[in-house]
């Protein structure tokens, strides 16, 4: 049964909201008062999502568009969750898919296969024929190989009826917008170069298909607006060598200032700029964005309790009962986090932050800024929401935390705290 509980939100510190620039300190997501609550509740370590913060967030990135044909697709691999899945699909978002999997949690949510846009890579014959069964439209492709395979499992569909597939073969196959993922720089091992474009249509008109988009992807985390934005000439160009060209899917990549002093992506510029090029255009195409951690990162933080407290010299060593396998892996989505801590007396000593295993990296901050805290005080990891769950792991067998969502001044479980049965799921003897 579910269960859910009211929010009281007295405030120890500033009121959530949009990151809207450099700040002193972090912001305090929650009062103390409603961390205790949630431990109490739920157990530690927990993930906590705030669904007005997502809100502020989706709502920013949308307006920061004019062009009327834009469209939003929230990139799942970030963060899959079905409760957080649905905050965007009420927001009129679509969703963008990595992987078959993603397509999966996606109609698990409620969405339309109209609705989820696939561009992804590598995927073998028998994923083809999934992705095309669940009845998806639109597939941006990463190389001439995948779109040869997507045609030879489009022909054979056709040629036999879409036997034993759940699909409507002709008026499915037959309405495929097809996209080539674009390898700008030709260093990327993402993408279709431009001098294969010619290729990339002829083999897709060898089948009756037409290669109707194009896909540009920065890179992962890119905080710098004019990565972007200097690359929209160059992108819409490319894209006119489509002679069927009706999108544009101007990806994802977009980064997300986890120190807080950092740059953060400017929105309303990329939107503005990239607004003003397309409606200069003599065609009229559909705009497509990919926000993942850019949309979602803002509104996660990570409860933990410490539950060790050792000192060398004046530098503090806090033990907590989470693990760096709870959150991004540091190598691929860099390691920095604000983490705070609900007392705000002073001194500050530099402190790391150590998890609940003996691997030596096993650092969830180090040479932070903490008061001297005590076994039972709480802290925050904030900025989780993306790339946290969803990379965590059964490193050195520690069961995963569960995951809780505030919404409507109310909290509630949104995915069950694993137990150590799940180290026993599918192994045999």
């Amino acid at each position: 049964m579910e269960r859910i509980q009211k929010v009281h939100r007295k405030s120890d510190g500033e009121s959530p909201g949009l990151d809207t620039g450099p700040t002193t300190s972090p912001t305090i997501p929650f009062s103390l008062e409603l961390a205790e609550e949630l431990l109490g509740t739920y157990g530690s370590p927990l993930y906590v999502y705030d669904s007005d913060i997502l809100n502020q967030t989706i709502a920013h990135i949308t307006k920061s568009f004019k062009y009327p044909e834009t469209r939003f697709y929230f990139a799942t691999v970030t963060n899959g969750n079905i409760a957080l899945l649905k905050v965007f699909k009420n927001a009129h978002w679509g969703l963008h898919a990595n992987t078959p999997g993603d397509i999966y949690l996606g109609l698990s949510a409620g969405f339309a296969p109209d609705s989820i846009i696939y561009s992804g890579t590598n995927l073998n014959r028998e994923e083809i024929e999934q992705v095309l069964s669940w009845g998806l439209t639109t597939l941006n492709l990463d190389s001439l190989a995948q779109l040869q395979l997507l045609c030879e499992v489009c022909s054979s569909l056709k040629n036999t009826g879409g036997k034993g597939k759940n699909l409507n073969t002709f008026s499915q196959l037959n309405q495929l917008d097809i996209g080539l993922r674009l390898n700008v720089g030709g260093e990327s091992r993402i993408g279709v170069r431009l001098q294969d474009f010619n290729t990339a249509i002829a083999i897709a008109k060898n089948v009756g298909l037409e290669i109707s988009g194009l896909h540009f992807y920065r890179g992962t985390g890119t905080n710098a607006t004019k990565a972007f934005t200097d690359a929209i000439d160059e992108v819409l160009v490319a894209a006119q060598n489509l002679p069927h060209w009706k999108y544009i899917d101007f990806g994802g990549g977009f980064g997300y200032p986890y120190n807080h002093q950092g740059i953060a992506f400017d929105w309303e510029l990329f939107g503005g700029e990239i607004s003003q090029r397309i409606s200069n255009l003599d065609r009229t195409i559909k705009l497509i964005i990919e926000p993942g951690r850019a949309a979602i990162a803002s509104c996660g933080t990570l409860l933990a309790k410490v539950v060790s407290v050792k000192w060398q010299d004046n530098k503090q060593i806090l033990g907590v009962d989470s693990t760096v396998g709870n959150i991004a892996v540091p190598s691929v989505y860099g390691g920095y986090r604000e983490i705070i801590s609900w007392k705000n007396h002073s001194p500050k000593y530099i402190t790391d932050i150590c998890g609940n295993t003996t691997y030596s990296r096993d650092y969830l901050g180090k040479n932070c800024q903490l008061p001297s805290l005590e076994m039972g005080d709480i802290i925050g990891i904030l900025d989780v929401g993306a790339y946290g769950y969803a990379m965590s792991s059964l490193f050195l067998h520690r069961p995963k935390q569960g995951e809780v969502l505030l919404e409507n001044s109310q909290h509630r479980l949104i995915r069950n705290r694993e137990d150590y049965s799940v180290l026993l799921t599918n192994q045999i003897w």
